[in-house]
């Protein structure tokens, strides 16, 4: 991890100083920086937008481009993708410096242009139902999590990015299986492996804080018409495999639980 990076975050800390305005998820030697900058920024009627961007810094950064993953309450989907298609546009022109600054005010300036009509401003709740309307938007994860030591812990900051990045479905106990089924928008869920797979969730056998190093992705897919859309994230404790399997199949999911969770039985 590049002495650029870390100072840039530095920076970045102090430019955004309000609450929750500049959010440092993960710190790795391995993995590079992920932190989240949120800003308000006016679009064409003068309305507010709250925009939440993501950046992934990879170890090499900034001789090699950010990750970014754009949200928003107020922007569709595609108006998010739109968004991240041109900062990374963006990005390219600054390659081998600290960029993201630049980034951020870019687009603090432009983003009314590349929207290109008026954001919608709507609650969770509307934005949920029109994802529920397009299915083909919506996407499917299933994670296999070997052990949780400090389960406490884990399982709320499991709930909080679930919760940050508007993702439904279940957090799963049968005995030793411990399974993660989400569903949302794509880019939400390659945000959420991201968080997993990058922050510091757990304890290993001496205590200290650790990476989550023994996950399993068991399927990721579009939710289909017959599969049943979750309204909120709960989770769930189950005695038996066959009430394990009723969750399953109640969802519309029973072969999604066939093929993957017996074989974590042997």
């Amino acid at each position: 991890m590049s002495g650029q990076a870390l100072e840039e975050l530095s920076a970045l800390a102090a430019i955004y100083c309000e609450p929750d305005a500049c959010e440092v998820l993960a710190v790795s030697e391995t993995h590079g920086i992920t932190f989240r900058i949120q800003i308000n920024v006016k679009e064409l009627l003068d309305t507010d937008i709250l925009l939440k961007l993501l950046f992934h810094l990879p170890v090499n950064y900034p001789s090699t481009l950010p990750e970014i993953s754009v949200n928003s309450d107020q922007l569709t989907r595609a108006q998010c993708t739109d968004v991240k298609d041109k900062l990374l546009e963006q990005a390219k022109k600054h390659l081998s410096e600290p960029m993201v600054h630049e980034l951020v005010l870019w687009i603090q300036e432009n983003l009314k242009y590349v929207i290109k009509q008026p954001a919608t401003v709507c609650n969770e709740k509307t934005t949920l139902s029109k994802a529920g309307s397009t299915e083909d938007a919506i996407w499917m994860l299933l994670l296999h999590l070997d052990h949780m030591r400090a389960k406490a812990k884990y399982v709320k900051t499991v709930e909080k990015w679930a919760s940050d990045l508007r993702l439904t479905g279940r957090l799963m106990f049968m005995g030793k299986i411990i399974l993660i089924l989400l569903q949302g928008d794509r880019s939400n869920i390659k945000e959420y492996l991201i968080l997993q797979k990058t922050s510091k969730v757990d304890v290993d056998s001496s205590g200290k804080k650790c990476k989550e190093k023994m996950i399993s992705v068991l399927c990721e897919t579009k939710v289909q018409a017959q599969h049943k859309r979750f309204h909120m994230f709960e989770v769930k404790e189950y005695s038996t495999l066959d009430e394990l399997q009723k969750e399953f199949e109640a969802a519309g999911l029973a072969t999604l639980f066939s093929e993957f969770v017996p074989p974590l039985l042997k």
